[in-house]
């Protein structure tokens, strides 16, 4: 009887166990065949940490290859929520904000997500780099990136721009370029050790593509040049804004571009949409008396008007319908040649009446006016100019005068490069090529024409005119010793919100070129609101000037090919 229950007992014991080893066969067989993949990726979760690699963003030149712009490396710091423990989250949220600028609300929030990787700070300083792996905590992991770092500071930073925290391009150049700029990225997963620590090795990786690197046609001397002088008459006549634009008439390169008021590209922590706008690209304004160029270049292209053609200029007020017209000198008998010298708006209103509403109105959508250029960069607006079916009755002797119209900096520097080129309209452009990082062309801008405006014997005749008004008339201001310079002055009422013209808000204006024989460079100069002294020229000529002066100095030693003998008179001065 006792061995036969011995024996049950055995047999019991031995199909227990026989059974519990079938099932933990049949749950290998179960885990190996239908759960394998979610173990591993499992485990992989644990034991390896995916990252996006960041590529680095192109650099940019100034035409002499010199950086505008750097990429610096930088460190930015991450947790894994998912694997840090409670109570190592906690130590973060106590002891990290006494090092990074970072609340506790704002750590508990990122910490506490249900995710395998979270960003805590982007870009951390080396010194806070430091300060954190000192306190030793747990959970946290460092990522080499890049920041982007402006050598120049505040040097042309409307057109340069500036980029985020991911590297994506936010305003100017580096907003209107991020496709080629900005690269693709890459990724790797990279191999953790039992206590959730980043090894240096990966399992598997794709490299990123780096960005590619810009060309600009600005000029780094010619653009602290153009920076450095309006500069000076921002501040000396306390001014709302002023803008430059220096451009070679003959391509449409952009070789200066500034406005003021400005700010440093490093420092934007106060930046204000004031100091942000690319004025000479996006703001509008009346242009004044240098829009004169037009109507002087209209009625000689049509034949309407003879330089020695004299005007009987009221002695300083003419009344047309129910306005009546004011030049700032009274003058009584000019010729055409000193109407535009003198810069009389009832002279040059005369001229425009014998040429005719229609023709006016061409030769100013000609000019470019009314429409946008087509410039390589954000923000362009077209200006407004009117159709004739619009016009007022008075509008044909005040839209020769610069008023019914609204036009920026860059479109009076194209219509200037008409008349210094020869009358060609040219596309105006601020990039010429895009490199990748070995120095290869990937592609190359030129100069583009966009159309003839006016004849080479008229565009030489309106030169002569315009080297008269700095010779003998308003613009005696602008003249450089050791060249011949030609350009018209400005001075716009601006509107007030009533719709009046106002009697105390100006816009000093002087467009250019040099020398007058083979323009090299032409320039605007625009000045908003300077006081107490307004007239574009004794405000803006100056500007020009210096801007023009130290400019042709600079290039004359860099290209002495361009600089023949002959170009200029160096007997020139400055009598006011």
């Amino acid at each position: 009887m006792y061995i036969s229950n011995y024996r049950r007992r055995n047999e019991a014991i031995f199909l227990f166990f026989f059974a519990f080893l079938i099932l933990c066969i049949a749950r290998l067989l179960f885990i190996h065949f239908f759960r394998s993949n979610y173990l591993t990726s499992l485990a992989k979760k644990q034991h390896n940490l995916f990252v996006e690699l960041e590529p680095l963003r192109g650099t940019i030149y100034d035409s002499n290859l010199k950086p505008q712009v750097l990429n610096l490396p930088a460190s930015s710091l991450y947790v894994s929520p998912n694997e840090t423990k409670d109570v190592d989250k906690e130590k973060i949220i106590r002891q990290l904000p006494r090092v990074l600028s970072l609340s506790q609300k704002y750590l508990r929030d990122r910490l506490y997500k249900k995710r395998s990787f979270v960003w805590l700070a982007r870009k951390v300083t080396p010194e806070q780099v430091e300060a954190i792996k000192k306190i030793n905590l747990k959970g946290l992991g460092f990522i080499k990136e890049s920041r982007r770092s402006y050598p120049n500071t505040c040097l042309a930073s409307q057109v340069i721009g500036f980029a985020g925290l991911d590297n994506t391009g936010l305003e100017g150049i580096e907003l209107y370029y991020d496709k080629y700029l900005k690269g693709e990225p890459g990724w790797a997963l990279f191999l953790r050790d039992a206590q959730q620590r980043k090894l240096d090795l990966w399992e598997k990786m794709v490299l990123p593509k780096d960005g590619y690197n810009l060309v600009l046609t600005i000029d780094e001397v010619i653009q602290y040049i153009a920076e450095r002088e309006l500069d000076k008459a921002y501040k000396m006549y306390h001014a709302k804004g002023a803008s430059i634009v220096v451009m070679d008439p003959k391509s449409g390169a952009i070789l200066a571009m500034a406005n003021r008021p400005t700010y440093d590209l490093n420092e934007r922590s106060s930046l204000s949409k004031a100091s942000m706008r690319n004025r000479a690209v996006c703001d509008l304004f009346e242009p004044g008396s240098v829009f004169k160029i037009v109507t002087a270049s209209a009625v000689l292209e049509e034949k309407k008007v003879k330089e020695e053609d004299k005007f009987f200029c009221e002695n300083g007020a003419y009344k047309y319908f129910t306005h009546i017209l004011h030049d700032h000198t009274s003058h009584g008998w000019l010729t055409f040649k000193e109407v535009i010298e003198q810069s009389s708006n009832i002279g040059t209103s005369k001229a425009a009446q014998i040429l005719g509403s229609d023709l006016l109105y061409k030769y100013v959508k000609q000019f470019g006016f009314g429409s946008k250029l087509g410039i390589d960069f954000p923000g362009e607006v077209s200006g407004i100019v009117n159709p004739v079916r619009l016009w007022s009755k008075i509008s044909i002797v005040t839209i020769p005068m610069g008023q019914e119209v609204a036009v920026t900096a860059l479109q009076l520097a194209s219509a200037i490069s008409v008349i210094a080129n020869g009358g060609q309209l040219m596309k105006p452009y601020i990039i010429q090529e895009v490199r990748d990082k070995y120095g290869q062309s990937i592609q190359k801008f030129s100069s583009q024409l966009i159309r003839q405006v006016i004849s080479p014997d008229t565009s030489s005749r309106v030169k002569k005119i315009l080297a008269g008004v700095v010779e003998e008339g308003t613009g005696k201001l602008a003249k450089i010793p050791g060249f011949s310079s030609a350009g018209k002055t400005g001075t716009a009422q601006k509107l007030e919100p009533n719709g009046t013209y106002s009697h105390n808000k100006f816009v000093a204006s002087f467009i250019g070129f040099v020398p007058v024989e083979d323009p090299v460079i032409a320039v605007v100069v625009t000045v908003d609101e300077p006081h107490p002294y307004y007239f574009g020229g004794v405000v803006a000529a100056p500007v020009f000037k210096n801007v023009a002066g130290d400019a042709l100095k600079y290039l004359r030693a860099k290209q002495p090919e361009k600089f023949i003998s002959g170009f200029g008179d160096s007997s020139q001065n400055n009598t006011r």
